[in-house]
């Protein structure tokens, strides 16, 4: 009996143990993804979620499962997937969303649950200043300060004295205001009109006609996706003879088939994925702009690429070379393996990628510097690479 016993008792532990190896033999990473698809931003978002399904489906011999969520542009619904990816699907890791204020929104779930997020939203808001929350938190786009010193310099340069500011009536217009307006004091520009709009807004002619009275030598319009071409053809439909500049947030397809001729002759900052076949060889960011380049297009179609499906290929690339190093302090699914995937994050140094360079810290975690931009002008309806 004692012998049938302890038989019993050696079967049971081997099958323990051997149910726990395959436990963490088919344990895959979960990527919970909340994006835009509709809504005010869903000429940004669609680009996103077609990207997440060209990431790779297994990294360092690991199944990946990407979950994705549409928030249609609205906070209170990204906070709900957020919500619902943590305690639901116990993700290891989150992307997005696509806009800023839904970003800043889901920054208290991702710290609660101690889940690395990388936003796909340009404010640096998102990741400053640095605290407890925002040390779960990264993203892919270009800080505002990087883009709108590029703005201000090509103003000064172009003998701008005086700019009139519209922007989105969020988080995006008020950190472009904050950001350009430091810039623009240190070109020696004059700030003289600061007007608001709403995502959804059908008419800006109040502001436009405020903005105008000022005179002022160019206009800055701080918007993203194709409600920012609304202030734009309403200037233009008033006679303002004066230059136009856009945010890198309206550098997509969509943008342009919205606004139209109204559109030719406007400059922006954007990302090099912009017009990465326009680089000069010698572009640091030429080859890996490409790469992405090339995939979109072979999946969805020749020029469907947009720089915002660039971010969520960023955000994948993050991704693929922090999973490998936090496979080796802890399994996916635990507390052990997100801290891991953060750490790993925040580690990344001269990672090549569509947009830039990444080279996160401690107190960057953006991690993109001057090679992540260059000035673009709107001719013929397609963009060129500025040389002036």
């Amino acid at each position: 009996m004692k012998s049938a016993m302890r038989w019993i008792s050696a079967t049971c532990v081997a099958a323990g143990v051997l149910a726990a190896w395959s436990g963490a033999a088919s344990a895959q990473v979960k990527i919970g993804v909340t994006v835009s698809a509709t809504g005010p931003a869903a000429s940004l978002g669609i680009p996103e979620k077609n990207t997440i399904a060209l990431l790779p489906k297994e990294v360092a011999g690991q199944k990946i499962e990407y979950i994705v969520l549409d928030d249609a542009t609205d906070s209170t619904l990204a906070v709900k997937n957020t919500r619902k990816l943590t305690s639901e699907d116990h993700v290891d890791a989150i992307i997005g969303s696509t806009v800023v204020p839904n970003s800043l929104a889901m920054i208290d779930v991702a710290a609660e649950t101690a889940t690395p997020m990388i936003s796909m939203a340009a404010a640096a808001t998102i990741v400053e200043p640095m605290d407890a929350k925002r040390a779960w938190v990264y993203k892919t786009p270009q800080n505002d300060i990087l883009m709108a010193t590029a703005i201000a310099q090509h103003m000064a340069n172009h003998g701008v004295k005086t700019v009139a500011f519209i922007g989105f009536s969020d988080g995006y217009g008020e950190s472009w205001f904050r950001e350009f307006t430091k810039a623009a004091d240190l070109a020696k520009i004059k700030v003289v009109a600061n007007e608001r709009f709403a995502r959804n807004d059908a008419s800006v002619t109040g502001q436009v006609l405020k903005m105008m009275s000022r005179n002022p030598d160019a206009v800055l319009i701080a918007g993203a996706g194709t409600p920012a071409a609304l202030p734009q053809k309403t200037l233009k439909e008033r006679g303002y003879k004066g230059k136009f500049y856009q945010t890198h947030g309206v550098a997509n397809n969509d943008f342009l088939r919205v606004c139209g001729k109204d559109c030719d002759g406007t400059y922006l900052p954007a990302g090099p994925l912009l017009v990465a076949d326009q680089l000069p060889d010698s572009n640091p960011v030429k080859k890996s702009a490409l790469t992405y380049k090339h995939a979109y297009e072979a999946a969805y179609g020749a020029g469907s690429v947009s720089t915002f499906g660039g971010h969520a290929w960023d955000a994948g690339l993050l991704l693929q070379r922090a999973i490998p190093l936090a496979l080796k302090k802890g399994q996916p699914g635990t507390p052990a393996f997100r801290d891991a995937l953060r750490a790993a994050i925040e580690s990344t140094k001269d990672m090549p990628a569509s947009h830039g360079i990444f080279n996160m810290s401690a107190n960057d975690h953006a991690g993109l510097d001057q090679r992540a931009r260059v000035m673009v002008e709107i001719v013929g309806g397609k963009w060129k690479l500025a040389t002036d």
